[in-house]
């Protein structure tokens, strides 16, 4: 026989995945292609792998996560690229993986049956069950062998084998207690509307949890949470509880100066692992750059502090320059992990920092951002300093620049140097990985950021990309019959939309009319919530399921509530309604808000901190409620000033419209039919002003306007 010779790598290549590569071969989603050379015969979820289940008697392993998650990649080396294990799982289960982000709808029911199993959740997420879906078994990460009292995955499959074995029976009635037990939990029982007294109790319950210290809630580990800042703002406005507003301004700070905080090409941290803000996991999800700069921006105009507005606009700078695509659309996240080891993109010795630097630069750096020769950390793995630093500030630049002897403006000037000449260096280093898909759902928030940034900053590269982002989805995600889709990655758009998906994006649109005042994203949000109330409305309860009324059987239909790393779709899909119903005038809309609210107000009544979103839509329809129409010609400087002035004012509870004057007839008068006989007085911006639909007499005075949309009340 001779040799077998390539003259061609890729060929090369495709001859190694021939004998290597399992079923996730041709997926798209990032995660699973990270799977798809592992020795372990991965199926996707499809009908194939459950089937052959049923057909050769095994039962299901099911594994979850994401493509950014650094536990996920440590069970994927320690277990699944590990022969040993691989056989294993091949010998005894049909094994199906499942990326979270593309199928939120099965995460969702899984990680409900581990934290009802377990009591927590997290990923990986590993699930036994029967071919049938029922699930028997529940946990997160398993190391290879037990270790430190934790159960080894080795040990746990040969136990589970033993029992579907000798007691298949057993586990089979297991299994349907279990999923009864997940069918129950999601039923739902009207109660009364939340009221005032439910917005004292969910801001007792956070002043009890803040940590007046450090900010934030809670000890460790500590997550941005931006809804309980965006609650908090909100609560303040109404009450004038300056201790509310204090808790917004002290966790803003406290993360933009602690090591969760890129000081170097910005963004936040997906959370930090202590209480004070230092050692963040140091992955970044494009839901948190949204949600933390909408928290930023609502605070500047809350307080007209510049720090916050610098936040929000640092942010913006990183997911303009690192995660945008050349379509407009926005990638989903970046690794905590390079070349390995978590965080080494983003650390730095002392050492290094005097080979990039000069002397005075060198000595600025170390002061400003805490740097120390053993390193500013304990590894948490081995409870030691490794010499590398998390850069964070401990105090404000007024104090360090006092401190050092230097201007503001000086040493704002040499950090500036300073964080160039470093980021230069760094873009040198092994990137992380970027998770590459584009999410309908999470663009939506970063839509909807963009274009409140756009508002409020008067900022067109922000609002351009709005624009771009939101043409990307409309065009590629909406099929000709309307619906959307959920993931575009490789020019291939795929995966049924889910409810985070209409909603979210319903967001972003309103805030584009809002930022732009051209009707076709009035026109888009109306088609979107419509769709979204004929497929996702549960018209025996109320409220909206996560899944459309056609999607995929799974064993339970679930809705989803809890405000956690993301809002629900459900809170926001609330705001949505109560919005779209003040800007259009239609009161079905209002009424299909009262209902949700009715459906989950028992759940939140009992945890109101865990649902602080849906409290933010919540605080919207116990009001006082405004709408305001300005009636002008759209193209005058008078009317772009008066605009600019009520974006610049922290006013949350309004519907915002422009009766453009100079279009006969104007255009929104199609959408918003209770406009058609609002005129500008005297040729000027006119606004027309109804608190709780209780109109005010017309007035063309700017002074006046902010007064009606500026009071407090409890």
């Amino acid at each position: 026989m001779y040799p077998i010779t390539f003259s061609n790598e890729s060929i090369v290549r495709e001859f190694i995945m021939e004998k290597t590569a399992n079923m996730l071969r041709n997926e798209k989603s990032p995660y699973l292609l990270q799977h798809a050379e592992n020795p372990v015969n991965w199926y996707p979820w499809c009908d194939e792998a459950f089937q052959k289940a049923k057909d050769e008697d095994k039962p299901i392993f099911l594994s979850i996560g994401y493509s950014t998650c650094h536990w996920c990649h440590v069970m994927a080396h320690e277990s699944f690229e590990d022969p040993e294990v691989a056989e294993l799982l091949n010998k005894i289960f049909i094994s199906i993986k499942v990326d979270r982000e593309e199928r939120p709808d099965i995460d969702g029911i899984y990680m409900s049956v581990c934290q009802m199993m377990t009591g927590s959740g997290g990923w990986p997420l590993t699930i036994f069950m029967t071919p049938d879906k029922k699930p028997f078994f529940a946990g997160t990460y398993f190391p290879k062998e037990n270790r430190f009292g934790r159960i080894g995955l080795v040990e746990l499959v040969n136990r589970i084998k033993d029992h579907w074995t000798m007691q298949k029976g057993e586990l089979i009635r297991s299994a349907d207690k279990v999923t009864l037990a997940l069918q129950n939990m999601t039923a739902e029982s009207p109660g009364d509307k939340l009221n005032q007294k439910n917005l004292r109790d969910t801001f007792n319950q956070l002043k009890k949890r803040f940590d007046y210290k450090y900010g934030g809630f809670g000890e460790r580990p500590k997550f941005p949470t931006p809804h309980n800042l965006l609650f908090l703002l909100r609560y303040w406005k109404r009450t004038g509880n300056e201790e509310a507003l204090e808790m917004v301004e002290k966790t803003l700070i406290a993360m933009r100066r602690g090591g969760i905080y890129d000081h170097i090409g910005f963004g936040i941290h997906r959370y930090s692992t202590d209480s004070i803000w230092l050692v963040p996991h140091f992955e970044k999800m494009l839901y948190d750059q949204a949600l933390v700069a909408i928290a930023a921006i609502e605070t500047y105009q809350a307080t007209s502090k510049q720090e916050f507005r610098d936040f929000a606009e640092e942010i913006f700078t990183y997911v303009l320059r690192d995660m945008t695509s050349p379509e407009g659309g926005f990638y989903s996240a970046e690794d905590a992990d390079s070349e390995g080891e978590e965080g080494k993109f983003y650390v730095w010795t002392k050492k290094e920092i005097e080979q990039i630097l000069d002397k005075e630069l060198a000595e600025i750096a170390f002061y400003v951002f805490n740097m120390q020769d053993a390193g500013n950390y304990l590894e948490e793995a081995t409870n030691v300093n490794t010499g590398n630093n998390i850069l964070h500030l401990t105090n404000s630049i007024q104090k360090i620049s006092e401190r050092l002897n230097l201007s503001v403006k000086e040493l704002e000037s040499k950090l500036k140097e300073i964080r160039q000449k470093l980021f230069h260096i760094r873009e040198k280093r092994v990137h992380p990985h970027k998770d590459d898909k584009i999410l309908t759902d999470w663009n939506g928030l970063m839509i909807a950021a963009f274009a409140k940034g756009s508002q409020v900053f008067q900022e067109k590269k922000y609002l351009d990309s709005a624009i771009k982002a939101s043409n990307f989805i409309l065009d590629v995600l909406r099929k000709k019959d309307g619906r959307l889709l959920h993931r575009f990655r490789e020019e291939n758009a795929d995966i049924d939309a889910y409810l985070t998906d209409y909603a979210f994006l319903t967001w972003g649109l309103i805030e584009l009319y809002e930022a732009t005042f051209d009707v076709r994203y009035i026109k888009d949000a109306l088609e979107l919530n419509e769709f979204l109330l004929e497929h996702y409305w549960d018209d025996h309860i109320g409220g909206f399921y996560l899944t459309a009324d056609d999607s995929e059987e799974l064993i339970t239909r679930q809705k989803e509530i809890y405000d956690g790393a993301i809002p629900s779709g459900n809170s926001v899909a609330l705001l949505n309604l109560l919005r779209l119903s003040y800007i259009t005038g239609n009161t079905e809309l209002e009424e299909k808000a009262d209902t949700l609210i009715r459906v989950f107000a028992d759940k939140i009544r009992n945890t109101p901190i865990a649902y602080t979103q849906f409290l933010v839509a919540a605080d919207f329809t116990i009001g006082p409620t405004y709408s305001l129409v300005i009636a002008a010609d759209g193209n005058t400087n008078d009317t772009k000033e008066l605009i600019n002035l009520i974006h610049s004012k922290y006013l949350p509870n309004k519907a915002f419209l422009l009766r453009r004057m100079e279009q006969k007839p104007p255009d929104i008068d199609a959408y918003a039919k209770f406009v058609e006989y609002f005129e500008s007085v005297d040729q000027k911006p006119t606004a027309y002003i109804c608190i709780n639909k209780t109109c005010m007499p017309a007035t063309n005075e700017s002074s006046r306007i902010i007064e009606l949309l500026n009071s407090r009340w409890e």
